[in-house]
């Protein structure tokens, strides 16, 4: 075949871009130059010439594909084939999603790009020769090397510990931790994120996807990437959660999924927060802790138009706060053994002895993470400044 060029990196599998359709910004990631063959210094494709490094035969799919997101807010999940600059012909499968403004129209467009070629020669290998195991095993890898790197491409970048916002009054310390299953197979659907919105206040968020695997981590990285442009754009918890839940309804791929989405005004000191069938948010204060009284709210994917409240807490200084998926503390089935939530909620002296939100966290994960877990699970704790 062709040469590759400076620009081939095999390892690189997941790229992702926004095209901003009021300002006629776009944005790619590094990775996804790399994926097209495209130098940098070229710049990104406008949504308009996207189709123009595809295949003839395919370009009619992708216009059709993206006319049907723009103007009728259908998600994008399809598979499509380039041929990059240096000649090489590769399989992408793009997953993309309308992000609304806080007036529900559809303002910039985000996507995750997979490079799926190896995936699908793997697969056209398998029908060739069914009784091959070892191709099966290939498969297998290959589908998990690419979950593996879809989750590292779309959790937050930050590691350790995060100041939320910058030289505040009030501050958070935040602090987050991914705890893989047992097997090491089972990626799932769990992500979280902290951020610091345009406005000075903070997005706190931990959710999870049902499924395992490309499939389950791809529809998080789309769930995330929806929930991060909502919340950018102004969009309280409640409707947010609204919004989250009709993208997971007309999603290609059905699935069912939890969430908490807290915004933090450290002005005031408070959390406004909503959740879709999820453990609530721990409060830890003075030596005790309590789970807060959640806002109605079912899972996402569940029910068509369903209507999530929105609860307010005011926080203290010192106050720590844990959100965490329900693969953290999976209640017990031993006789005599506490249960997970109780279990949290007894590390209450500890957290208050605790310098910052990264020590809770090490508090959390030495309680929690030494043991066979049978699922995966996300944990946020942030610390209220003073």
């Amino acid at each position: 075949g062709p040469e590759a060029t400076g620009f081939e990196a095999p390892q690189t599998r997941v790229g992702s871009a926004e095209w901003n359709l009021l300002t006629d910004e776009v944005d790619w990631s590094e990775e996804l130059f790399q994926i097209f063959g495209r130098p940098p210094a070229a710049g990104p494709l406008p949504l308009d010439e996207l189709g123009s490094a595809l295949f003839c035969e395919d370009q009619p799919l992708l216009t059709s594909m993206v006319t049907a997101c723009l103007v009728d807010g259908k998600p994008i999940d399809g598979e499509f084939r380039i041929v990059r600059a240096d000649g090489h012909v590769r399989t992408l499968h793009m997953r993309s999603e309308p992000v609304l403004d806080s007036d529900g129209c559809t303002a910039s467009m985000w996507a995750v790009f997979r490079d799926v070629s190896e995936l699908r020669r793997s697969q056209r290998a398998l029908r060739e020769s069914r009784d091959s195991l070892q191709r099966r095993r290939e498969i297998a890898q290959t589908e998990h090397r690419l979950a593996v790197e879809l989750q590292e491409a779309v959790l937050p970048p930050w590691r350790g510990s995060l100041r939320l916002p910058h030289h505040t009054d009030g501050a958070l310390d935040v602090a987050a931790h991914y705890l893989p299953a047992a097997k090491s197979t089972l990626i799932g659907g769990d992500w979280y994120d902290a951020l610091e919105l345009p406005d000075g206040r903070s997005l706190l968020t931990v959710g999870d996807l049902t499924g395992h695997g490309v499939t389950a981590t791809s529809g998080m990285a789309m769930m995330l990437g929806a929930l991060r442009g909502m919340a950018m754009a102004g969009i309280d918890p409640g409707p947010l959660m609204g919004w989250l839940n009709q993208l997971l309804e007309s999603s290609a791929q059905p699935a069912l999924g939890s969430a908490v989405c807290c915004r933090y005004d450290p002005a005031r000191r408070a959390l406004s927060w909503a959740q879709a069938g999820h453990p609530a948010p721990l409060l830890f204060r003075g030596g005790s802790g309590r789970a807060l009284r959640p806002p109605e709210g079912v899972l996402l994917g569940a029910t068509s138009g369903a209507a999530y409240g929105q609860a307010e807490e005011v926080l203290e200084p010192g106050d720590v706060l844990v959100l965490h998926t329900d693969g953290l503390t999976p209640r017990s089935i031993e006789f005599g053994r506490a249960d997970g939530a109780e279990r949290l909620l007894a590390l209450a002296p500890r957290f208050t002895a605790a310098r910052s939100a990264q020590d809770c966290l090490r508090t959390v994960v030495e309680e929690f993470g030494a043991g066979e877990r049978e699922d995966d699970a996300c944990v946020l704790v942030a610390r209220v400044g003073g």
